[in-house]
């Protein structure tokens, strides 16, 4: 598993066109269910890139924080992907509270 330094998140992070990176201002709405689809296409790497795959939760499509409040209940939920049963097989996932230019945001990156 990939583990990406703050820098590196960083360049993820900002850049708009990788499809390596996904992007939500929260997790509410439809964002559990198009997290979890760009979870179980990065733990598939059909384009093959032998890396680890982000889910940045906190960030607006453009890279720019949305303010969310990381909390532990948010991050417990985030951690239940690889478990809750809706991906299968479980993918390895981490899960980390990280502060990426200059806001806290949550990233659920290094899933193979």
């Amino acid at each position: 598993m990939i583990t990406y330094n703050d820098e590196q998140l960083e360049g993820l992070l900002m850049d708009i066109e990788s499809d390596m990176v996904e992007r939500k201002e929260s997790w509410g709405g439809n964002a559990p269910e198009t997290g979890r689809q760009a979870v179980c296409a990065f733990a598939n790497d059909l384009p093959d890139h032998r890396t680890s795959g982000v889910l940045f939760v906190g960030a607006q499509d453009s890279g720019e924080p949305s303010e969310l409040s990381i909390t532990d209940a948010l991050l417990r939920t985030l951690s239940d992907i690889r478990t809750d049963g809706n991906i299968l097989p479980p993918p390895s996932l981490a899960v980390e509270k990280r502060t990426l230019r200059g806001h806290e945001n949550e990233r659920t990156p290094e899933y193979q």
